[in-house]
C-alpha cells in the first residue's frame, strides 16, 4: 500500500527513530533495493542488521550527529540525517533516503529542508555539505529543491560494492547550503511526534 502524502504539513512529519518492529521493517524495506544494498557498513538484509543500523539512532542524543526518521500517518518512510557535525567549523554532512513507495512525492526534498532548517535554528550550525553519485541524479534533484546549491564533481570519491560483491568507486557531485543562502520555495515538514 502506498502510504498516503497530502503535503509536507498535513501528514508527513519528522520524528525520532524508535526500536519498534514497524521501524525495522521500514529500514529492511529501505536497503532491500539496489540503489541502498550497499550504502551502508554492513548489508542491512536481516532484522538483527537493521536493529544494529537503528541503534546509532535510538536513545540518547549523539553529539556529532542528529536523526529522524520521515514519518506518514506512524510508518517510518524515509531518513534525513545530519553527522559529522563540527563545532569549531560549524558544519555537517546531510543525507537522506525514502522508501521505494514514497519516492518521486517530494517528501525527501521537505524533510530535507527541515533538517537544514533544525541544524541552523537549533544546533547553530552555518554549512551543510552533501553529495551524491553522479549516477543518481534524483539525489541531486532532492538537494536543489531543498535550497542545495551544486558545488561540483569530486572523481572516485566514494567505493560501494556492486551486486556480486566487487568494489566500485563512484564521482560524486556536491553541494552545500549555507544558513544565510535563500530559503528554498517548498514548506519543510515539521519536525515532532
Amino acid at each position: 500500500m502506498t502510504p498516503p502524502h497530502l503535503s509536507g504539513s498535513e501528514l508527513a512529519h519528522l520524528r525520532p527513530w524508535t526500536e519498534s518492529a514497524p521501524d525495522v521493517a521500514a529500514v529492511l524495506e529501505a536497503f532491500d533495493t539496489d540503489d541502498m544494498a550497499g550504502q551502508s557498513g554492513e548489508p542491512v538484509n536481516s532484522e538483527a542488521a537493521a536493529r544494529r543500523w537503528l541503534d546509532a539512532w535510538v536513545g540518547a542524543p549523539r553529539p556529532d550527529a542528529v536523526a529522524f526518521a520521515i514519518d506518514i500517518q506512524g510508518r517510518a518512510v524515509g531518513h534525513v540525517m545530519a553527522s559529522a557535525i563540527d563545532r569549531r567549523h560549524d558544519t555537517a554532512w546531510i543525507s537522506y533516503w525514502v522508501t521505494p513507495a514514497v519516492r518521486g512525492r517530494g517528501l525527501a526534498s521537505e524533510a530535507t529542508a527541515a533538517l537544514a532548517d533544525h541544524c541552523f535554528h537549533e544546533l547553530g550550525l552555518y554549512r551543510l555539505e552533501l553529495a551524491h553519485r553522479v549516477n543518481n541524479p534524483g539525489s541531486g534533484r532532492v538537494a536543489v529543491k531543498a535550497g542545495f546549491i551544486p558545488e561540483g564533481v569530486e572523481r572516485a570519491k566514494l567505493r560501494y560494492l556492486d551486486e556480486n560483491g566487487h568494489p566500485v568507486r563512484f564521482d560524486v557531485q556536491t553541494y552545500a547550503r549555507l544558513r544565510d543562502d535563500p530559503v528554498p520555495s517548498l514548506t519543510p515538514l515539521r519536525i515532532g511526534p
